[in-house]
């Protein structure tokens, strides 16, 4: 399958970029997926939609508790 590639991994800079892209080319703009594609530098527009589509569920699954919430504090505990 030609969409299983190497550069389905996302690099955290990727991410970034692409949750950059995702505040800047909202639902309404035209050729949406196209934009965040070609922000994002070395991804296709389907494996934008693929990604934001996995996002979508990760939210869904933190919001209806199937997923814990990433505990960020105690990391950084300041005690």
């Amino acid at each position: 399958m030609a969409s299983c590639s190497l550069s389905s991994a996302w690099t955290p800079k990727q991410n970034k970029v692409f949750e950059m892209a995702l505040v800047e080319y909202d639902k309404d703009t035209p050729d949406r997926w196209h934009k965040v594609a070609r922000a994002v530098g070395g991804k296709s527009e389907q494996e934008v939609k693929r990604h934001y589509q996995l996002l979508v569920e990760d939210l869904l699954r933190i919001e209806t508790g199937q997923m814990p919430r990433a505990n960020y504090h105690s990391a950084g505990n300041r005690g």
